[in-house]
């Protein structure tokens, strides 16, 4: 097999909002950037972000950065970093702007300026006031941000892989990374790119549960890819269960809805929110309204012959205000649930949403990790951001409108600060023949013949594993069972076999290299979960009921290598601001 060599300035993995963001920063420069996708960019999973980003622009209100900031801490539950989530407070006002500028069509205000909308969590004057933040495009945000991304970077000349898998990392004698291997999905041939810097940039791993939010694409690639590499996850355990999916399908129904002023009722017509949150009530964090409609299910208040869910109102809006401001919705509902939200409520049960941890890294970009003898260093040459990073701005919970928000600002500044670290380093790194050997084994093993176990069977019993055991409320029983059967799930790996080994656009092996990203994602969010003994944001036990400040006000790090967990603390200082000590969090 004649392994094929490209050498570019910068390898990009993943082509959503965070990745096209870095891209464009970089092939302005005049860079050679190669942006790897496995799917057609615009089918990243950033155009299924639907709500809005969020900004404090004070177009509707007197809106300023500060309360973001503080609205953000408090729904981390305290365990986000500080100075970063000023950093990306700070620089909400300029990236939406930006945005703005390159030709995203936001919706309007009557007077010309970008419309907002009320989401969970968000406040003025600290709390005493309802905010209006959120910048949107109806309710198909991240669609339209997504597609003006991509048409800066065809103008801006970035180098597209369409339809490529990214296998693994390369990495020089000393860890540095140098590349990685990919596999073009059409003719299945293994290829390696060289870069002086690669970004990881692969969204989340929400098909590690049954029933999610997400795309079949998000699996977790970019995390395992750094956990092989001997990087850490961190904070794996806060896994966001999104309140209103469709019930039994778990199709995201945005929190532009409630935003808008839609509210949820049991089988009684109560709006039961205002006995969890008794002030934001519909509009609390998004933990808080996940966990209240599984009470609320388990206590025997649910709708349906089954009463397995709960209905979301906004029928009583208006069926011309359910169509400016929430076509998409309008849509879904239409197609998967065969109702008309302007006339009837949705059924709607939380669904497997965002992973708040990922790979660790810092404001711009850069990994760090634990050294092997001392403390926390960057990992030379690699970057990460957007979900699948950790920097850590969410801490155990994020708020609606922050995901965006993220991926775009620090997608942004990753790019600046590579533009500074290849000024530094000039030449390539030289790949440690080891690296690239590893690697192509990787690639091959599914070239075994024989009988064995197929990859749907696997990948569905996992799904059901987690989602049996690391759900929205979890014991340290249920965890232990979980840990245990995930565990089995991984040793069976080595049995899997492809019936079709052939290489054109083979999508069962590309589903076969996902399976084994998907399994060391859950195991490192079984692991993680299992041994923080407190309730944390959306790490839910009612074994540990309290939040446990004294002993766990800490990043937890998962390692792959022996299933190892190591801890950090939480970064309780801002860059220019006093900071906000940890307190009880009431909606």
């Amino acid at each position: 097999m004649t392994l094929i060599r490209k050498n570019f300035d910068v390898l990009i993995i993943g082509a959503g909002g965070a990745g096209l963001n870095a891209a464009v920063q970089l092939a302005e420069a005049d860079l050679r950037v190669a942006v790897v996708s496995k799917v057609f960019p615009t089918r990243s999973h950033t155009v299924a972000a639907q709500g809005g980003v969020n900004a404090a622009l004070g177009n509707v209100d007197e809106d300023k950065w500060h309360w973001h900031m503080f609205d953000t801490v408090k729904g981390s539950d305290y365990l986000g970093d500080q100075d970063a989530i000023e950093f990306m407070c700070r620089e909400a006002i300029p990236t939406v702007y930006e945005l703005e500028h390159q030709g995203v069509p936001f919706s309007r205000l009557d007077n010309g300026r970008i419309y907002q909308r009320p989401f969970g969590g968000q406040s003025r004057n600290f709390g005493a006031e309802q905010a209006t933040r959120t910048c949107a495009a109806a309710d198909r945000t991240g669609h339209a941000i997504l597609h003006t991304l991509y048409q800066q970077n065809l103008k801006a000349r970035s180098h597209f892989f369409t339809e490529y898998f990214a296998i693994d990392l390369l990495q020089d004698e000393e860890g540095g990374v140098t590349g990685a291997l990919v596999m073009d999905i059409s003719s299945g041939e293994p290829m390696i790119l060289n870069a002086r810097a690669t970004l990881l940039a692969t969204g989340g791993c929400g098909q590690v549960f049954r029933t999610t939010s997400n795309a079949h694409i998000n699996t977790g690639d970019g995390m395992a890819m750094a956990l092989r590499a001997g990087v850490p996850l961190q904070d794996m355990e806060f896994f966001q269960f999104h309140p209103t999916g469709v019930a039994g399908r778990g199709m995201l129904i945005t929190e532009a809805s409630r935003g808008e002023g839609g509210y949820l009722i049991n089988k009684d017509g109560e709006r039961f929110m205002e006995r969890y949150a008794p002030t934001a009530k519909d509009l609390a964090s998004r933990d808080v309204v996940a966990r209240a409609i599984v009470t609320e299910v388990r206590e025997g208040r649910g709708c349906g012959p089954r009463g397995d869910h709960v209905l979301l109102k906004v029928d009583h809006l208006g069926e011309a205000t359910v169509a400016k401001r929430l076509p998409g919705i309008r849509e879904t509902s239409r197609i998967f649930v065969g109702i008309d939200p302007a006339f009837e409520p949705i059924p709607v049960y939380p669904t497997a949403h965002y992973v708040m941890g990922g790979i660790p890294s810092d404001r711009f970009g850069r990994v760090v990790a634990p050294a092997r003898h001392g403390p926390e260093e960057v990992v030379s040459g690699l970057y990460a951001a957007g979900e699948c990073a950790c920097v850590s701005v969410h801490g155990a919970n994020r708020l609606g409108g922050n995901s965006l928000l993220d991926i775009l600002v620090f997608g942004r500044l990753s790019g600046l600060d590579i533009l500074e670290y290849l000024e530094e380093h000039p030449r390539h790194g030289q790949t440690d023949s080891a690296s690239e050997e590893k690697a192509m084994a990787r690639f091959q093993r599914f070239d075994r013949e024989g009988e064995g176990i197929a990859v749907a069977e696997l990948r569905a019993e996992l799904q059901k594993v987690m989602e049996d055991h690391a759900g929205v409320f979890r014991t340290r029983e249920i965890m232990q069972e979980g840990l245990e059967k995930v565990r089995a799930i991984r040793d069976k790996l080595d049995d899997v076999r492809l019936h079709d080994r052939s290489r054109t656009f083979n999508t069962a092996r590309v589903e076969a290299f996902e399976l084994e990203n998907l399994v060391d994602v859950g195991m490192s969010i079984v692991t993680s979960a299992l041994h923080r003994q407190e309730s944390r944001g959306a790490h839910s036990r009612p074994d540990y009921p309290e939040r446990d400040d004294r002993n766990w006000m800490r990043h937890s790090l998962y390692f792959r290598e022996d299933d190892r967990l190591d801890y950090k603390p939480v970064r309780t200082r801002p860059l220019s601001v006093e900071s906000f000590p940890p307190k009880a969090r009431v909606y």
